[in-house]
């Protein structure tokens, strides 16, 4: 940490936002100006020279100044003189000038001279809150190798750093280039550092022992060594004193939610709570966990419409967001299911039900949404990962890119896919005609389908029956118009086909999420994106790509440092230097310095 020499310096720091050397040290300068005083006139370039001035003229518009520099006469033309110009360009004063020089009618001449106090060196140059012989100041003060060795950057990033600032030579471009590694590991590092402050440990309320093995062994099916690894990972957790922090990270399908239950089983007979962002999400966990869980274990469903449930035997409380708004009895293991799709005053409060009084809860997170590997990376200094990248069953689920010329082949195989009773989902970008909007609304298109197709169902964000909908759906529709309302927890065993309208508006994140509803039990799946830009080579690598955390990556690339969490551990991350992309070298570097 810096401590201020001066008053002055203390509030030039808080105007920069600095707190620390490698804080100071990012803050690169944009150019080089060279202050080497020119023995000789370059011309059409800038030169410093020291000028002994002879005669001033005025003029309406200007200020002709008769001089001698290289021991030759010169001319200084200064135009729009203010009253600066007047009091430091006087007969008989030596100043030393940057100013372009042009030789023209047998004599040099300077263009509008800038008095330089600095001579014979390298000025970096910054684009800073504070007037530029203030920052100086405050790098030649305060930036020093040893400072930044101090705080823990190592020495060949330290001296990097340090000579960006203070350059030898000119060329700007080469000092970047030669202190970029130096500025992209002091940045992450620095995140990390503070990031790890953030890391806290409390007691857990009780250390969780029950046994999931014969649960697990009971299974109709077998665990892939991905979900066996979680259920170890937090196996190990729930042993311990420390409350478990732990974020379940799967793919869609990968069978996130035989996890759960398995850490249900781990906390008996200790009492555990899921909330899940949907209604008819947590029906098909409570509905799961009375078909997989042991008969002894007593889960209970908690809904909008349910008043009078007894929580007192409840081994396994299941739930929507409206458990954050009622009395529930002490639970050991809190779950939540894709956090980001719950509010910030929500989240708030599910915080407050893991973190009130000595003694925590250990917590789960669980989600659908994988995240690049840097910033899984980055965010473990918080919480600790399981990644569940395997599925269960083989997703056979073909992509394809269409336009309009293609739309009657996709209706033929709609026709057929209904003959085989199997459903359509049709995801539109908006519920109501828009002319800023290229491609058609629900209420534009709903008319074609439900003229030409039986048990057609309609749905969106603000339908407030969306859930009973997408059940009726579920039971016996044949195609659904939809918004992206779709996006996450709905299994629908008999889907086959999506197709997702003006596709190349959203994120591939939300575009693999989409993709995921379809194949859910090993169904061979369809996927149509339909765009009016048909050579869209964001849409292209998606369409070849499978992986959801390949996917991640992939918008990574498009996306640079977006909303790439989904929602989950957010902390307003931009990176000036650092590249989540390209950078996991420097990022692994740094963190064997943290620990």
């Amino acid at each position: 940490m810096i401590t201020p020499k001066t008053p002055k310096d203390k509030i030039n720091f808080q105007k920069l936002n600095v707190s620390s050397y490698i804080e100071l040290a990012l803050i690169a300068p944009t150019r080089y100006e060279d202050l080497n005083i020119c023995k000789f006139p370059k011309v059409n370039e800038l030169n410093v020279v020291e000028i002994s001035i002879d005669k001033v003229q005025r003029h309406p518009k200007f200020l002709k100044i008769y001089a001698k520099a290289w021991d030759k006469n010169v001319e200084i033309i200064i135009f729009n003189p203010t009253n600066f110009h007047f009091s430091n360009f006087k007969p008989t004063n030596k100043l030393f000038v940057q100013a372009r020089a042009e030789y023209a009618f047998g004599k040099f001449q300077l263009l509008q001279p800038k008095i330089t106090y600095e001579i014979n060196r390298i000025l970096p140059v910054y684009k800073t809150t504070i007037a530029q012989k203030s920052m100086a100041a405050l790098i030649n003060e305060y930036l020093h190798v040893k400072n930044l060795e101090d705080e823990g950057l190592p020495k060949v990033y330290a001296k990097a750093l340090y000579d960006l600032h203070n350059p030898l030579h000119v060329d700007y471009d080469i000092a970047l280039k030669n202190a970029l590694k130096a500025l992209k590991f002091g940045e992450i590092y620095l995140f990390l550092k503070r990031l790890s402050h953030k890391k806290q440990h409390f007691t857990a309320s009780v250390i969780l022992s029950g046994d999931e093995r014969d649960f697990v062994k009971n299974l109709p099916f077998s665990l892939t060594n991905e979900q066996k690894k979680a259920i170890e990972d937090i196996k190990s957790d729930l042993s311990k004193h420390i409350a478990a922090r732990r974020v379940i990270m799967g793919d869609v399908g990968s069978g996130k939610t035989v996890v759960i239950f398995a850490a249900v089983m781990m906390a008996m007979p200790k009492r555990s709570v899921l909330m899940a962002p949907t209604t008819i999400l947590a029906k098909q966990i409570f509905n799961e966990a009375k078909r997989l869980l042991p008969s002894h274990v007593r889960s209970v469903l908690v809904t909008s419409g349910d008043k009078d449930i007894c929580f007192k035997e409840a081994d396994f409380i299941i739930g929507t967001h409206v458990l954050l708004y009622r009395e529930l009895p002490k639970c050991d293991l809190v779950m939540i299911d894709e956090q980001h799709r719950f509010g910030t005053a929500q989240r708030d409060v599910v915080h407050k039900m893991v973190s009130e009084g000595k003694e925590h809860p250990h917590f789960l997170q669980f989600s659908a949404t994988p995240i690049p590997r840097t910033m899984s990376l980055i965010h473990s200094s918080i919480v600790n990962y399981s990644f569940i990248k395997q599925t269960p069953y083989k997703r056979d689920i073909d992509t394809y890119i269409i336009g309009k010329k293609d739309f009657g082949k996709m209706l033929w195989h709609i026709e057929n896919e209904i003959k085989e009773g199997r459903q359509t989902i049709i995801i539109y970008p908006l519920v109501e005609e828009s002319e800023a909007y290229k491609y058609q609304s629900i209420d534009e298109g709903r008319e074609f389908w439900e003229k030409r197709y039986e048990n057609v169902y309609i749905t969106h964000g603000k339908d407030k029956n969306k859930e009973l909908v997408l059940e009726e759906f579920n039971e016996k529709g044949s195609i659904l118009l939809a918004t992206t309302v779709v996006e996450v927890g709905i299994s629908l065993p008999k889907l086959s086909t999506i197709v997702i309208v003006g596709a190349e508006h959203l994120g591939l994140s939300t575009l693999h999420q989409l993709r995921g509803r379809v194949s859910r039990n090993g169904l061979k799946g369809y996927c149509y994106l339909y765009t009016n830009i048909l050579k869209n080579e964001r849409l292209l690598e998606f369409a070849n790509t499978k992986n959801g955390f390949d996917i991640a990556e992939l918008d990574l690339k498009y996306r640079q440092s977006g909303d790439l969490l989904g929602g989950i551990l957010q902390h307003g991350v931009q990176f000036r230097w650092f590249s989540l992309k390209d950078d996991k070298d420097i990022l692994l570097e740094a963190q064997k310095l943290i620990k």
